[in-house]
């Protein structure tokens, strides 16, 4: 949510219960308008276009080559990866999860009294979460807590620059096919570490507040083709080198099976956003 939308909203300063009650209630009057909205919304899906005209040849290479999901008919877990020195989860300083509003889609800009707006080339983030222990059905109702870094290479609440900004974080709960989708831009390279996106699963929205509580930690690993186009834009010149010193192969996340089980599926194209999709057992 932006800042500017709620700067002088006190509902933002009252916590993680009042998003959670204020959450229910507004449940419960949309489904009082579930039933006659249903043929309104199916006409608007088979009217509408769900994917990008205007991928670039490596965003089309990157969808092709790809792959996300476990291969057919196995169930096994992602990879468990290091949440990294700045989680913002309250296991290394501060605690983002506690704060009001930290659960939204849109994570582009900071909460509470920050008020920065991260730039970059737009991505749009599908996590899909599967329960290991049921064979991998959907897991709905689960929380994911997702960051990464900036256009910079710095993280919010730890890098020097925007120690006092919060952007780049965010919870979402997952839906009835385990899904969550976050709005962000497309993370830098920096040095040392192919480019990536972190996130943790919890059991719930409500229990998303304590690292303690989390029962998965793992990052999106980009694809390269996909890296290579987007840091030649405006913004990610710092990016281009450090890519060039890394790979996923001696990456120290990705490099034990070259990220094979974490590169996410990229779509669209840099001048109309990007998508990247992963599918995430736990």
């Amino acid at each position: 949510m932006r800042h500017h939308d709620h700067e002088h909203n006190d509902i933002f300063d009252r916590g993680l219960q009042f998003d959670l009650s204020t959450l229910l209630q507004r449940r419960r009057v949309l489904g009082l308008f579930a039933g006659a909205s249903l043929a309104t919304l199916v006409g608007c899906a088979n009217g509408s276009s769900g994917t990008a005209t205007e991928a670039t040849s490596s965003a089309s290479s990157a969808s092709s080559s790809s792959s996300t999901t476990t291969s057919s008919g196995s169930c096994q877990e992602i990879p468990e990866e290091t949440a990294g020195p700045y989680p913002g989860d309250g296991s290394n300083g501060a605690n983002i999860l506690t704060q009001s509003g930290i659960v939204r889609s849109d994570i582009r800009s900071s909460i509470g009294s920050a008020s920065a707006v991260a730039q970059g080339v737009p991505l749009t983030i599908n996590l899909t979460i599967q329960d290991t222990s049921k064979n991998c059905a959907a897991l709905a109702g689960a929380a994911v807590y997702l960051w990464h870094c900036d256009r910079d290479g710095n993280y919010s609440m730890y890098s020097q620059s925007i120690i006092n900004e919060n952007y780049l974080r965010g919870v979402q709960e997952t839906d009835s096919s385990g899904k969550v989708t976050f709005t962000s831009i497309f993370p830098a390279c920096y040095s040392g570490r192919w480019p990536h996106i972190h996130f943790e699963v919890y059991p719930s929205v409500a229990k998303a507040t304590d690292s303690a509580n989390k029962i998965a930690t793992s990052q999106i690993a980009l694809p390269a083709d996909v890296c290579n186009t987007v840091y030649a834009t405006d913004g990610y010149s710092q990016s281009v080198r450090n890519l060039q010193q890394v790979s996923l192969a001696n990456d120290n996340v990705f490099g034990d099976d070259d990220g094979a089980r974490q590169l996410g599926t990229i779509t669209g194209s840099v001048s109309s956003g990007l998508t990247v999709a992963l599918t995430a057992p736990v």
